[in-house]
């Protein structure tokens, strides 16, 4: 396994691309609520992304995927396709995933936002999801080893009665959105690459109301769990630094606000 290290003037270079990934975020959040439909938003995203001159929505045409972010509603997990016939519902969890690759850097990052007053439980699985993910980015760390991220996703949602997704991970990126290694939720502590300064990766939990498990739709991309139940997905491009973690994607909504 071939893990890339980042300059300090590389990963500066990540910053700004997820800085666009962030106002995506942030105008998303804005249009946000029932009625819109997942198309609509995809065109919003879209055209935040023109304003930037040079920068490039990294999902669009990835392995044939038709949209520029990923719009994925209650029981889908990743990947959804967004379509000017599924719109967003009052009390609805939504995760959007966004990527963008900017002066030959790439930005990636996920919330799941939560549309009007969402019940209890969907608050739950938010706050455990979205905490989970700033527990595992503290264990980004020089010295330890890669399944200390992943412990630290389930070692905080488990207890809390989730489940983690196993059948998809976490990655390497920077100049390509998928880079190595895979960085799962799942897993012992203390195992796998040791940790460098100028790693950089992308931390994403996805964790479920109920089992742990998925299956693909007819249109070979929407992952939905496995019992029809709810999961949401938040993450975070992040370097690994002498001087501890660095959240390049830093400034994204709560999902909650």
């Amino acid at each position: 396994m071939s893990i890339d290290i980042k300059s300090s003037a590389e990963i500066e270079s990540m910053k700004r691309a997820n800085g666009i990934v962030v106002a995506v975020h942030k105008e998303l959040r804005e249009k946000l609520r029932p009625g819109i439909s997942t198309r609509e938003l995809d065109k919003i995203a879209s055209g935040v992304i023109a304003k930037h001159s040079g920068a490039i929505p990294v999902f669009l045409g990835y392995h044939g995927f038709p949209a520029t972010i990923c719009v994925s509603i209650d029981s889908e997990v990743v990947h959804g396709i967004p379509s000017q016939d599924r719109f967003i519902v009052e009390g609805s969890i939504v995760s959007i995933d966004v990527g963008v690759k900017y002066r030959g850097f790439v930005g990636d990052a996920a919330v799941t936002y939560g549309v009007g007053k969402i019940d209890e439980a969907g608050r739950k699985l938010l706050i455990a999801t979205r905490d989970s993910l700033y527990s595992a980015i503290e264990k980004a760390r020089v010295g330890g080893r890669l399944s200390d991220i992943s412990n630290a996703v389930e070692s905080f949602v488990v207890p809390r009665g989730f489940s983690v997704v196993t059948e998809y991970v976490g990655h390497g990126v920077g100049r390509e959105m998928h880079e190595e290694p895979q960085v799962p939720n799942f897993g012992r502590p203390g195992l796998g690459p040791r940790l460098k300064a100028g790693m950089t990766l992308a931390i994403e939990p996805m964790v479920n109301e109920g089992v742990g498990g998925t299956r693909v739709l007819s249109d070979g991309w929407t992952v939905v769990t496995a019992d029809g139940r709810r999961s949401a997905h938040f993450e975070h491009s992040v370097a690994i630094t002498k001087d501890g973690p660095i959240i390049l994607s830093e400034g994204l909504p709560t999902g909650l606000d």
